[in-house]
């Protein structure tokens, strides 16, 4: 098995990959890159078992409703979302409120926060990657699923927070996280890329989307309920690990 992790941001630049390759009670890093662009990523979609993505992959159900009756001047799913509450349903999808009320983690909003711009970017690359292998479940239930680099950690027992950005704190925390992996998967081979996944938290968000995407293809996250799968197709679902990191390994 192959397992792709891609740390999607706006702008190539920011945008990291990394493929793991599995085998009989061992995982070692094959590929590991930054500064990648739409090709590379469906092309390494392509050759891979499983695709984690640290993006959204929708947008809330409401969202759309909203945004064409204020286009036609209808106001009655403008007036809908009249009020904070109202505004919430705008800003965040089911599985966003499912991930923060297991986990204490609030996502990013896809469609008020820093998270736009990227999502916009992860439609078109699913559009590319529907042309060439399909049209992907936004559920997970296909090749690709949506995975949160701070919530998988979280379920691993490893340090979440923290670690985002070029300060000595970030760059502490970050080396730290890398010790507790190490510690707690054994298994896993990064190929000597250690000091490069130390200086760069998009180099290391994607080998934890990786992971995440193993843990998606052997049914260790937790799946939407059955209460939110409609809302999952359409949406998005972020799965976060249901199991202990040492899970992963094996055949």
């Amino acid at each position: 098995m192959r397992t792709l992790g891609v740390d999607l941001a706006a702008a190539t630049k920011k945008t990291a990959v990394a493929v793991l390759e599995w085998t009989a009670g061992s995982a070692r890093l094959e590929h590991l890159a930054l500064d990648v662009d739409d090709r590379e990523i469906v092309e390494l979609f392509g050759t891979s078992s499983m695709t984690g993505i640290d993006c959204p992959v929708g947008w809330p159900d409401a969202f759309l409703p909203f945004l064409t009756g204020h286009l036609h001047f209808d106001a009655r799913p403008v007036l809908d979302h009249d009020g904070i509450e109202g505004r919430r349903l705008l800003a965040y999808r089911d599985t966003d409120r499912f991930v923060t009320a297991h986990t204490g983690l609030i996502p990013l909003s896809v469609s008020a926060d820093r998270l736009a711009h990227p999502a916009m970017r992860c439609a078109v690359i699913q559009a590319k990657i529907a042309a060439e292998y399909g049209p992907q479940p936004r559920d997970g239930s296909g090749r690709l699923a949506e995975v949160y680099p701070a919530a998988s950690l979280k379920a691993w027992g490893l340090l979440a927070r923290g670690y985002k950005g070029r300060g000595a704190p970030e760059a502490d925390r970050l080396g730290v996280i890398l010790d507790q992996l190490a510690a707690a998967a054994p298994w896993l081979d990064l190929a000597g890329q250690e000091d490069r996944l130390a200086a760069s938290d998009d180099l290391f968000d994607a080998v934890i989307a990786s992971l995440s995407a193993r843990a998606v293809a052997l049914k260790q996250t937790v799946g939407p309920p059955e209460t939110h799968a409609a809302a999952a197709l359409t949406e998005g679902w972020i799965h976060v690990p249901s199991g202990q990191l040492a899970g992963l390994g094996g055949s």
